[in-house]
C-alpha cells in the first residue's frame, strides 16, 4: 500500500514547479466542483437545510485529494461564498448564508474533509467496507458541527427533526456512490500502473 497517498498523489508531477501548479489547480477545481454540486439542491418545506450534492462533492474531493488539499479546497469554497459568489445551495452567497442556519454544515465541511482525507491517505478509500466507514465518520464530523450550530436557530428539541433525520437516506446514497466509485478508481489506477500495490 502507498502510505500517505491518495489518487491525486499517484498522478502528481515529480517536478516542483509542475507539482505546485497541479496542487493549485486541484484545490481551485475541487472548490468549483463543490459549488457546482451545491446547485443540485432541494429545499424541504419544514427545514432551513437543503438536500444538496455538495456533501458528496466534499467527501469525494477529500478522498481523491487527501487531507491538506481537501481542507484548502473547502476553505476556497467558503471564501468564494463569503465573497458573495453564488456557490452555496440554490445560487446563494454572502456572509448571511455562512452565519445562517446552514453555516454549521458549511464549516463542518472542513471537519469532513479533514477526516475523509486523512483516512484516504492511509488507504481507507481502496476497499468498499473501509470507504463506507470513512464516509460515515466524515459525515458524523460534519453533522456534529451542523447540528450544534443549527440548534441555536431551532432549539435542541427540534434540531434532529429538521437537521438530521430527513437527510439520512440521501447521505446513505452518497456514501454508496463513494463506496462504488473510489475502490473502482483504485482498481483502474492499478490496472494502468501495475507497480501500485494494494
Amino acid at each position: 500500500m502507498l502510505i500517505n497517498a491518495t489518487a491525486a498523489d499517484v498522478l502528481r508531477p515529480v517536478q516542483k514547479n509542475y507539482a505546485a501548479i497541479y496542487d493549485t489547480a486541484l484545490v481551485i477545481g475541487g472548490s468549483l466542483i463543490i459549488g457546482l454540486l451545491a446547485q443540485v439542491s432541494v429545499w424541504l418545506p419544514f427545514s432551513p437545510i437543503p438536500v444538496s450534492g455538495q456533501t458528496l462533492a466534499v467527501l469525494m474531493m477529500a478522498a481523491l485529494l487527501g487531507r491538506n488539499r481537501a481542507v484548502m479546497c473547502v476553505f476556497a469554497y467558503l471564501a468564494q461564498g463569503a465573497a458573495g459568489m453564488p456557490v452555496f445551495a440554490a445560487g446563494r452567497g454572502g456572509l448571511a448564508v455562512l452565519f445562517g442556519p446552514t453555516g454549521g454544515y458549511l464549516f463542518g465541511f472542513i471537519a469532513a474533509a479533514y477526516v475523509a482525507g486523512s483516512l484516504a491517505q492511509i488507504g481507507w478509500d481502496r476497499k468498499v467496507a473501509s470507504t463506507i466507514l470513512a464516509m460515515i465518520l466524515a459525515s458524523a464530523a460534519m453533522y456534529a458541527c451542523g447540528l450544534l450550530w443549527l440548534s441555536l436557530f431551532t432549539g435542541v428539541r427540534n434540531v434532529f427533526i429538521v437537521g438530521l433525520y430527513p437527510f439520512i437516506i440521501g447521505d446513505l446514497l452518497k456514501i454508496a456512490i463513494a463506496a462504488a466509485v473510489l475502490p473502482l478508481g483504485w482498481k483502474i489506477l492499478r490496472a494502468v500502473n501495475p507497480g501500485l500495490k494494494n
